[in-house]
């Protein structure tokens, strides 16, 4: 294939490869995909993790939840290119930026990154929802005016899709969350792009799929893969702890359902999120599951056990650029069926991270860079 072939090219290309008669799949090529949510975290860390993305994606969605936050076009700019110069030598891979939303952000702040080439959204978190996130908001409604220009500007809201009320169970805080927001800003923004980032629930995925207007959603490997219980088997697994949290059984075969489906409105966000091992294996754990070195492999596994390979590449390379108005990437990888076995650990300047699926065997591996 050539890097100047459609889209439609490479699924029909697919296509024939799975629906050879008598034949197991074994290869397959997709145009390269991007990851619309990641963290790279920064520092030290960012030589080992902006690697680990670079190898299999063209762009990706950065998360701003630093310490202290990245609030202004300044401080994108600034961290910008810190990653870049954390990239492989010869690395085309393109962080795309986001700004964190507080109550003090403002208008001015918002139509500066509108005018920028490298700033493609805006994080929102609710306060002491996640990692680094005591910054975020505490009432939604006190950043209305910010969000109003948001819409006037055309840039997305990324929403970290849950409440953090004391009151609220929190396997139920997605779910909370839709029904005492979303519904609102869709009514009070009709045009505002929303990515409700990191869905985990079928109340997500049903909400996506009806809501009018512009809105997406993103979805990790990690809650394609497991329910809750794979928090708990054989004992207490910190590292598969993540937030949102990993749900129940029904919940996760509705996020295979909808990846699957070829419904525009999915596409891949890894949300991987590195943290070093001693601070997984604590008395108060940090959140986050570090999926990058395997992500596109592990997603492939998802996608051959529905049946769905053909459906691989709308969801993880086509998808998002239409819903973020950027073109596709021009060239492609391939995956070949082809076990090996994740490393346990690895190595971050000082310090050690425990990837997803360390220590086990991974049943696809991208054959190109």
């Amino acid at each position: 294939m050539q890097p100047n072939e459609s889209p439609s090219d490479s699924r029909r290309y697919n296509r024939q490869l799975i629906q050879l008669k008598g034949c197991t799949v074994n290869r397959i090529r997709i145009r390269r995909p991007d990851d619309w949510h990641l963290h790279l975290r920064d520092g030290a860390m960012l030589k080992t993790v902006v690697p680990a993305t670079a190898r299999s994606f063209g762009r990706a969605i950065v998360m701003p939840n630093l310490k202290p936050p990245v609030r202004t076009v300044a401080e994108a700019q600034a961290y910008r290119e810190r990653i870049l110069a954390a990239r492989p030598t010869g690395s085309d891979f393109e962080p795309l930026m986001t700004l964190y939303l507080t109550e003090t952000t403002t208008a001015d702040d918002i139509r500066q990154a509108a005018r920028s080439d490298f700033v493609h959204a805006v994080k929102y978190y609710p306060a002491g929802a996640t990692t680094n996130s005591d910054s975020g908001v505490r009432k939604l409604e006190r950043v209305y005016p910010v969000i109003e220009v948001l819409e006037q500007q055309g840039l997305p809201l990324l929403m970290h899709g849950e409440v953090t009320d004391a009151d609220i169970d929190v396997f139920d805080r997605e779910a909370v969350f839709i029904e005492r927001h979303l519904d609102s800003l869709r009514t009070t923004f009709p045009d505002l792009k929303m990515v409700l980032e990191h869905a985990t629930t079928q109340d997500a995925i049903e909400y996506v799929q009806a809501a009018p207007g512009p809105i997406a959603a993103t979805i990790t490997v990690h809650h394609l893969l497991y329910n809750r219980n794979a928090l708990f088997e054989g004992g207490l697994r910190p590292h598969q702890y993540c937030l949102p949290l990993i749900k129940r059984e029904r919940h996760r075969q509705a996020l295979i359902n909808a990846v699957t489906s070829g419904n525009e409105r999915f596409f891949l966000g890894t949300d991987s999120a590195p943290h070093p091992k001693h601070a997984k294996e604590s008395d108060c754990g940090c959140a986050g599951i570090y999926s990058a070195p395997a992500a596109i492999e592990l997603y492939t596994e998802v996608f051959e056990a529905a049946g769905a390979l053909d459906k691989l590449e709308a969801f993880a390379s086509l998808n998002g650029p239409a819903f973020y108005g950027l073109p596709v990437n021009e060239d492609f990888i391939e995956l070949e069926k082809h076990s090996w076995v994740m490393e346990r650990e690895i190595t971050a300047a000082e310090d050690t991270i425990v990837p997803l699926r360390a220590g086990q065997p991974i049943g696809w591996q991208q054959s190109n860079g």
